[in-house]
């Protein structure tokens, strides 16, 4: 197959957008009719509640790339790929990356080589998270979360691209029903749709029509974010991340810190 459309709205501006995925020759690339930008040359805009990133050279600006990303993640996928964002959204599709990443296999994309490796142990805290880092020889995940009337949840991924599609992917995201008036004030949370978001109670209980959240359903979703947020930087890096209550900007952050100061370095295959 060469090219995958998906048609649906925005989580954040409730409008029609519309996602082609095309193969091509070269690295992922985000496109518009200006040109394109490599993931390396994306400028993350806002990190709050969602990833959104420009390249200003082409005019794109696009919201809630996280899900896209992490399904790129979890596949492996760092090259074949054009993507295409008409609308400024990823639409939000089944709420998690398993639709996005079906998409993104139909292509038969080549499976990339992990890019970074994690050098020695070290934890950097970021406000109220945490961040562990240490070297193991594949790629090991795992995020602790811990909500109110849900209580604590954790949820690991080995790097397996079928696990990410079995377990990971499918994780929808979340929010409280107590943030859902400050959001939409804001601008954002405009197309909640029942059976792709779960929204809960002070309980954990879950207001919405797709019911109850699966059992460590939040910690995966967190997971899935974290991988998206990763992806941006050239990871999942070899090594083992352990992420304490991880966010979009504080895991950019924590990343940003590790690649500086040589926690997280080029990865090469030895013969």
């Amino acid at each position: 197959m060469d090219e995958v459309t998906f048609v649906g709205r925005g989580l954040h501006g409730g409008q029609r957008c519309e996602l082609v995925l095309t193969r091509i020759q070269g690295p992922v690339a985000f496109a518009t009719t200006r040109g394109s930008a490599t993931v390396a040359e994306l400028r993350v805009v806002r990190a709050d509640r969602g990833v959104r990133v420009e390249a200003p050279g082409i005019g794109l600006d696009v919201e809630l790339v996280e899900h896209l990303l992490a399904a790129l993640a979890g596949l492996h996928v760092r090259s074949g790929v054009r993507i295409e964002v008409i609308g400024g959204e990823v639409p939000l599709l089944d709420g998690g990356a398993r639709e996005l990443a079906l998409g993104v296999r139909a292509l038969s994309p080549t499976r990339a080589e992990p890019q970074l490796r994690i050098t020695r142990e070290e934890t950097l805290e970021i406000e109220d998270s945490a961040y562990r880092f240490a070297p193991s020889d594949r790629v090991e995940l795992e995020v602790i979360v811990d909500f109110p009337g849900v209580g604590r949840q954790s949820a690991e991924h080995d790097g397996d691209p079928v696990r990410f599609l079995e377990r990971i992917a499918p994780a929808r995201t979340f929010g409280f029903a107590s943030e859902a008036e400050t959001l939409r004030a804001s601008g954002r949370a405009r197309f909640v749709d029942p059976h792709a978001v779960l929204v809960l109670d002070g309980d954990g209980r879950a207001h919405s029509a797709s019911g109850e959240p699966k059992p460590d359903e939040l910690a995966r979703h967190k997971l899935l974010d974290l991988m998206g947020d990763l992806y941006l930087f050239g990871g999942p890096p070899v090594g083992r991340i352990v992420a304490e209550r991880p966010g979009h900007a504080r895991s950019h952050e924590a990343m940003r810190k590790a690649l500086d100061g040589g926690l997280i370095a080029p990865f090469r295959r030895r013969n």
